[in-house]
């Protein structure tokens, strides 16, 4: 299934019949909605793999993803490339100040010499857990006994290992303050090369691993006092959402935190929760 790259690939359409073998198995399987206003964009995503299999249509492509080859070897291309990956640091930063001021602020009173441990759901390429890195390596400048320690987790492997390299190009870091900036990234040494590196003391507080929603059990094997899983459930039918919710509930401690992004609700769902402020919740069991 490979070659010489046909161009004539880019010319390729998608058929209705093609988008809806594609968009079905990805809701099945990974719990993301694909409407049929999105085929475009799948095609458009896709059109590089035809090129890379060396195939000039849509049909072969389909019927090759769903061999056992291509179930092995393909599924996972494709996941990475229709998977949506938007991310920045300190993204809407609200948060961050609730994160401070409320949760950090109880933790230290109850658990003086504990470890905090958070989990970023939906990690993408590392932004949001750095961010969060940064933000606990200051807090703990003022409380020496606390430590912290970050799992980022995300379905597409692409993603995690961008965050594990912690490798941004410079207008990747514009929400950084600069302050921030001086203290915790690395300019390359050659200069003429446009990108900084997270510094080794916050990438040894992180780890990364792969992890699906649409699990029966995230087999995580530790429960977590803090959640981010923001703007991750908006690609997801309510009924996966609140499914996706109780999972991750099992995986936080009693009186732990779960932050959702701005834009998602869990109205009239069924969690053992309690509102904090505007998409911060306390788990109440």
């Amino acid at each position: 299934m490979t070659g010489a790259p046909n161009t004539t690939a880019y010319n390729a359409q998608m058929t209705t019949y093609e988008f809806s073998r594609i968009s079905e198995f990805i809701e099945g399987n990974f719990g993301i909605k694909l409407p049929a206003q999105k085929r475009i964009m799948v095609q458009g995503r896709l059109h590089k793999r035809l090129l890379a299999l060396n195939m000039t249509n849509f049909g072969s492509y389909v019927q090759y993803l769903f061999s056992e080859e291509g179930h092995l070897k393909e599924i996972p291309v494709m996941v990475d490339l229709i998977s949506t990956n938007k991310t920045n640091f300190f993204r809407e930063s609200a948060h961050f100040n609730t994160l401070t001021d409320v949760v950090l602020s109880e933790f230290v009173k109850k658990n003086y010499k504990s470890t905090l441990k958070v989990w970023s759901a939906g990690c993408s390429s590392g932004e949001e857990v750095y961010t969060l890195s940064m933000i606990l390596s200051e807090f703990l400048e003022h409380y020496q006994s606390f430590n912290y320690k970050i799992l980022g987790t995300d379905i597409s492997r692409r993603m995690l290992e961008k965050a594990a390299k912690a490798i941004y190009n410079m207008n990747e870091i514009d929400g950084i303050p600069l302050v921030l900036k001086k203290k915790y990234l690395l300019r390359n040494k050659n200069r003429t090369i446009q990108n900084v590196r997270i510094v080794p003391e916050l990438r040894h507080k992180t780890e990364f691993a792969w992890l699906n929603f649409m699990d029966q059990d995230y087999k995580l094997n530790q429960q977590f006092d803090v959640v981010f899983c923001r703007n991750v459930l908006i690609y997801f039918e309510r009924a996966v959402q609140e499914a996706v919710l109780q999972k991750i509930l099992r995986n936080i401690k009693p009186g732990g935190y779960l932050f959702l992004g701005h834009s998602e609700s869990i109205t009239d769902m069924n969690l053992q929760v309690t509102k904090i402020s505007p998409t911060v919740y306390r788990k109440t069991k």
